[in-house]
């Protein structure tokens, strides 16, 4: 089965066959990709208000709660997004991933950004999609042994009783992808998760590029103008740089 053809279990005869709720929304840059394959964001959730008036600007009439997702109750993203359990296609997102990243002090589940995982699977087991997209860095699939990612897998996999009724989802093997094999000029490995509670088998898609077909960065914006020269706030952010790590762990 085509990744393109795994789309189509997703689809029914009703309005809200391929709204998503976002989780995590950041900027929206996953949610692009969605729209793309055929879907509609039907609301988004997003702690930082910078994140939030971007969205704004790139879409008005999106529905958009900027509260953290552990103040967000259920029930509240289901009435943003005009749905109502067992309607939406998916929910789509990827935790904050400084806990777990190579880069950072990988704290895991020992920082509270990492317990933001388990928020993510609460939404899906109140919400029921008939499938969702988790992505983080790669560095989940070993912290601790793989206790993180083992533990997430175990609750996204448990049943759910609902009006006398079991449902469950069926979880692909987590597969770690890079960007650049995808036509992005970036070296960017994440891990992904797939499932859905109609006991479809999902296939990752096939690699699309090669060392000898990677797109640059010279590809992608090499047409465009000179910059302009860094604005003042821009070079004071760039001097605060050096040490992040020490202080907040990225």
């Amino acid at each position: 089965m085509t990744y393109e053809a795994n789309l189509s279990v997703l689809k029914n005869d009703n309005n809200n066959s391929l709204k998503v709720i976002s989780l995590f929304t950041g900027a929206g840059g996953l949610d692009i990709g969605f729209e793309k394959a055929g879907f509609s964001i039907a609301v988004a959730v997003e702690a930082d208000s910078a994140c939030c008036d971007t969205l704004k600007a790139n879409k008005p009439k999106l529905p958009i709660i900027n509260k953290k997702i552990e103040d967000v109750n259920s029930n509240d993203i289901l009435t943003a997004g005009g749905l109502k359990p067992l309607e939406a296609a998916l929910v789509i997102g990827g935790p904050p991933c400084q806990s777990f990243s190579l880069a950072g002090l990988r704290k895991g589940l020992e920082d509270e950004r990492g317990k933001l995982l388990f928020e993510y699977v609460r939404v899906i087991r109140d919400t029921l999609p008939r499938g969702f997209v988790f992505e983080n860095v790669k560095g989940l699939a070993n912290w601790d042994n793989g206790k993180a990612l083992d533990l997430l897998i175990k609750e996204l996999s448990k049943p759910i009783e609902i009006n006398g009724k079991i449902y469950s989802y069926t979880v692909a093997k987590p597969q770690v992808m890079n960007a650049v094999n995808f036509g992005v000029p970036q070296h960017r490995e994440r891990i992904i998760i797939v499932g859905n509670r109609e006991a479809k088998e999902f296939c990752y898609p096939e690699v699309k590029c090669n060392s000898k077909s990677f797109v640059t960065v010279w590809d992608a914006i090499g047409q465009l103008p000179e910059p302009e020269k860094p604005s003042a706030t821009a070079l004071k952010v760039a001097s605060t740089i050096k040490g992040r790590r020490e202080r907040y762990g990225y």
